[in-house]
């Protein structure tokens, strides 16, 4: 990742265009364009409007006023977006349930205020992978990074780092289409990436005209560099920032990826159903807006040389007949069938059948109705598995480079009906009638359904609710130990 076209201004380094940190990866340039039209079809709205050209398919020989008056008239019934958001927010119904394992309480309480706030701008922990596990769905990855803020001066002790605020991660989120560049070792794990954003800029209030900025990040298992263009006319990329990162001291690249399996990259399932349903939907709408302005017909036989119009009247002989021209609707029927089979594909193929609601009024068995659903807990809980790996990597990764000795665990996302709270008790109760002799087990079962009925509380709520029943159960540990070692004496 050196670059050699470079020059020195003043001290700082002047990249040429066309540079080493421009460059992109050939998974990333095949896959751009399908991640900008998955956004499309995501965001829909006027989003989808403003670029419905790339997705109306025009008709052969169609005249270009007829196909810019359909554009003009195009809409679009946006079901993969609603399916995208309905899995999110179910998932996340409950929060993920966090256990530490360590007796560093600086430590704990600090992930207590990270889960709270994990980005620097209020974004509890469970918001911020909800978004991250959209931007999967979208586009099949996305990615967090991890960093610290930067200070002036070494820190001599941990005390000094905790003070200076040096100490404080946070996360920052990044779409698919803003890592442009990466490297794996062969292992898999990542040797250095680039990350490359945009935004536009103006200088000052009192300036004219906004300026687009690019900023590229490279990431590698020691350093980061910073790089940036001010201006599209700019013709040079100058570093701005370099450094050692908060990884360096565990020699990894602070990026993680959220990456989703190519049978559960929903937008990839359900893309070319939704384009084919947007065209056949528009196709029958202006089908059917045309047959509502049906033309006048004449029967006669006299040559017909009267003017026509709002305002006119028609003068017809004793033997003549008047009516309109309009489409039988054989087609339209044909038409409106096969939207309701592409509706119901989109839903089936989304593992949503039971969502569909076709409208036929067949009822569906109860038995039936529980497999459906049945079906669609398994990819709910498939993406909660997603998520909280996820979660435990990053986590560890940032225990690992604060020296915090603390091993963390993300439970949970895995029950998406809230009136199931009352048979997890039962299911519990029954568990602990057993009588099995083991405290860990009592322990476990106890602050599971404790953080489950608590899944809204604070995180340091629940950290000192997990030390009570720890502390409660160790305390009655005790004569159970002593009956163990009396029985072993008979």
């Amino acid at each position: 990742m050196r670059a050699e076209n470079f020059r020195r201004i003043a001290g700082k380094a002047i990249l040429t265009t066309n540079s080493h940190i421009e460059q992109e990866h050939p998974d990333y340039t095949a896959k751009s364009r399908v991640w900008r039209r998955y956004r499309h079809l995501y965001a829909g709205g006027e989003q989808f409007r403003e670029n419905a050209a790339e997705y109306l398919v025009r008709r052969q020989k169609e005249p270009l006023e007829v196909y810019e008056e359909r554009l003009a008239r195009v809409f679009y019934e946006n079901y993969l977006g609603s399916i995208i958001d309905w899995y999110t927010a179910t998932l996340v119904r409950r929060e993920p349930i966090l256990e530490f394992a360590g007796t560093n309480e600086p430590a704990r309480s600090f992930f207590a205020r990270l889960v709270q706030n994990c980005d620097l701008r209020g974004t509890t922990l469970t918001q911020f992978f909800k978004l991250l596990l959209t931007e999967a769905l979208v586009c099949g990855k996305s990615y967090v990074v991890v960093d610290f803020p930067r200070a002036d001066g070494p820190a001599l002790t941990r005390a000094d780092e905790d003070a200076s605020g040096r100490s404080r991660a946070y996360l920052v989120p990044y779409s698919a289409d803003e890592m442009i560049n990466w490297s794996h070792d062969q292992r898999g794990e990542l040797e250095w990436v680039v990350i490359r954003t945009s935004w536009l800029k103006q200088d000052d209030v009192r300036s004219f005209g906004w300026k687009r900025e690019t900023r590229w990040i490279y990431y590698d298992r020691q350093k980061f560099e910073i790089y940036e263009r001010r201006g599209a006319e700019e013709k040079t990329i100058e570093l701005v920032d370099q450094g050692n990162h908060g990884f360096a001291g565990i020699g990894r690249v602070p990026v993680f990826e959220l990456k989703v399996s190519e049978g559960l990259w929903l937008t990839d399932k359900i893309g070319l159903l939704q384009l084919e349903h947007f065209n056949k939907s528009n196709a029958l709408g202006w089908a059917l807006t045309m047959g509502l302005f049906a033309m006048p017909v004449i029967y006669s036989d006299r040559e017909f040389n009267q003017i026509t119009g709002e305002s006119y009247y028609v003068q017809l002989g004793p033997n003549d007949r008047f009516g309109w021209t309009e489409p039988a609707g054989n087609v339209f029927q044909i038409a409106a069938d096969n939207l309701t089979r592409l509706k119901n594909e989109i839903y089936r193929v989304s593992y949503l059948m039971q969502q569909s609601g076709d409208g036929s009024g067949a009822p569906q068995s109860g038995l039936s109705q529980q497999w459906d659903f049945s079906v669609t807990q398994e990819i709910l809980r498939a993406y909660g598995d997603i998520v909280k790996d996820s979660i435990r990597n990053v986590l560890n990764a940032i225990a690992e480079a604060r020296q915090d000795d603390l091993v963390i665990d993300a439970t949970g996302l895995d029950e998406f009906d809230i009136t199931d709270f009352s048979s997890d008790v039962n299911d519990a109760k029954n568990l602990l009638a057993l009588g099995i002799r083991s405290h860990t087990l009592t322990q476990q079962v106890q602050k599971r359904v404790a953080m489950k009925y608590l899944s809204d509380a604070r995180q340091e709520i629940k950290n000192k609710i997990a030390g009570e029943i720890d502390a409660a159960v160790g305390v009655v540990a005790a004569p159970d130990q002593q009956e163990v070692q009396e029985e072993k004496k008979l």
